[in-house]
């Protein structure tokens, strides 16, 4: 049997056979170059932007007129986001150099007592008790030294001093305690300074506070006689009298 599918091997094909077989062959190679090629749709192969919305336009729009205004947007869109990119960098630049300059406002505010004390220990000993006392002359030059060591602390550091005696009342900068009846100011002015005020740069870091004055009579009573103080109840304003105990 061996033998026998040895010589129809070797046998030659007939015509009929030979044929089909190169129809085969044809039909296989023409199916490979069909799925190499590229497949040929509706669609282009490059997608361009808005032609789809061109396409559904009437015929008096031109889809130019179209890409053209959505290039505009686009632009309009590139151009506000740099605007905010530019915003958001300002503000943070802004926001490092504020933290660089009042970093230290915890601590200065805590030294603002400081210079408080040295001020009231000043004013608790008169200059002739000092000239009658030596030592007391020495102690009280050694407080002013330290004193004016200090002012010239704060004013490196850009930290002044508010002492508005004979100035407008300034709300922003000053807190009023009490009112003085003063005919010889006009109403608002700073008459008294309890406390001395201090800002660091543009900052407030506390305010003064102050007396001021009600100043003179009323126009009708421009003649008469200063008005005695009313201590009625109803007439107590906040602040009226100051506690300087503490």
């Amino acid at each position: 049997m061996a033998q026998d599918r040895k010589q129809d091997q070797a046998k030659p094909e007939s015509p009929e056979a030979a044929a089909e077989t190169s129809g085969d062959a044809q039909r296989d190679a023409e199916n490979d170059m069909a799925e190499e090629a590229p497949i040929a749709g509706d669609e282009p192969l490059v997608d361009l932007s808005g032609l789809d919305a061109a396409a559904a336009l009437s015929p008096d729009e031109e889809p130019v007129a179209v890409l053209e205004g959505e290039v505009a947007s686009l632009k309009d869109q590139l151009l506000r986001a740099m605007a905010e990119t530019e915003n958001i960098r300002r503000r943070s630049q802004r926001e490092r150099e504020d933290g660089v300059k009042y970093a230290a406002v915890p601590v200065i505010r805590d030294l603002l007592g400081v210079a408080d004390n040295l001020q009231r220990a000043l004013e608790s000993v008169p200059e002739e008790l000092a000239a009658e006392n030596e030592t007391v002359s020495n102690l009280r030059l050694g407080v002013q030294m330290t004193q004016k060591e200090l002012t010239s602390v704060f004013e490196r550091h850009q930290i002044r001093a508010i002492a508005p005696l004979g100035d407008k009342m300034d709300p922003h900068l000053h807190e009023a305690m009490f009112e003085v009846e003063d005919l010889e100011k006009p109403a608002g002015t700073v008459v008294q300074v309890i406390q001395t005020g201090y800002r660091l740069h543009d900052r407030l870091l506390r305010p003064a506070r102050v007396g001021i004055s009600k100043g003179g009579p009323k126009a009708g009573e421009a003649g008469s006689d200063a008005p005695a103080e009313d201590d009625s109840p109803g007439n107590e304003g906040p602040g009226s009298k100051v506690d300087t105990s503490a």
